[in-house]
């Protein structure tokens, strides 16, 4: 339970439609860090620089500002750079072409990720089971639809949603509900699964029921409303839902 008081819910039985969030959950971020070795950072910079992405993204939707992920990837990626080379940042205008080359590598480098070890096994093993399965995520569709092509996995999705087509970034419930609305199912009939625990939290309360990923064996924060299964990867999800 949550410090809330709020619970996850209790309905049980396989989902009708699986919502997959894209970024960590289906890719697999760990390439990056090869890429900022090469342009001057160091391989443990991927992490805090995803999550300040993050961070900075939730700030502007609270805002009523709809960022593009790919906007503040990159320009996150110059500041970082500007900070590790003269300590202080410049106007984009005045980022050095070698810095603009170093941002496209890291941007190449992200959009041409694999899925997770486990996420190939995982998605044919729910399809064994008859869900519907989809993505939603903060970044953008075309990024989901690369990730899914190279692992073969194209056919296995039923539509590739972002928030960049009509809805805030997750974790706002409008984000939620403009893919159950788009896909026509109940926030009952539908799970959403992500290893992100926000975003576990922002399905849980805007009513779907929720699949957790904990592939590092992470705690799960309890200011957030638990999830629905828990799983170590994709595959006992699935069999979780058996």
């Amino acid at each position: 339970m949550s410090e809330s008081g709020e619970t996850g819910h209790t309905a049980t039985g396989t989902p009708a439609m699986v919502i997959f969030d894209v970024n960590e959950t289906l890719s697999d971020l760990g390439p990056l860090a090869g890429s900022f070795e090469r342009i001057g950072l160091t391989r443990s910079a991927v992490e805090p620089w995803f999550a300040g992405v993050l961070r900075d993204g939730f700030a502007l939707t609270v805002v009523g500002v709809r960022p593009r992920f790919a906007d503040l990837a990159s320009e996150a990626l110059r500041v970082r750079l500007a900070a590790g080379g003269a300590g202080e940042s410049h106007p984009v205008s005045d980022v050095a072409p070698d810095v603009e080359s170093s941002v496209d590598e890291v941007m190449r480098a992200f959009a041409s990720l694999s899925v997770q070890s486990d996420v190939v096994d995982g998605v044919h093993a729910l399809q064994e089971l008859g869900v519907r399965l989809v993505t939603l995520s903060n970044g953008s569709a075309a990024l989901a639809r690369g990730l899914v092509e190279r692992a073969g996995l194209e056919d296995a999705f039923e539509t590739l949603m972002s928030v960049e087509d009509a809805a805030p970034w997750k974790p706002h419930p409008a984000s939620y509900a403009h893919a159950l609305d788009a896909c026509g199912v109940s926030a009952a009939d539908a799970m959403l699964v992500a290893v992100h625990p926000w975003d576990i939290d922002g399905a849980a309360r805007a009513g779907l029921r929720t699949g957790w990923l904990n592939r590092n064996g992470a705690r799960y924060p309890n200011y957030f409303i638990p999830p629905d299964v828990v799983a170590t990867d994709l595959v006992e999800l699935a069999d979780a839902l058996r």
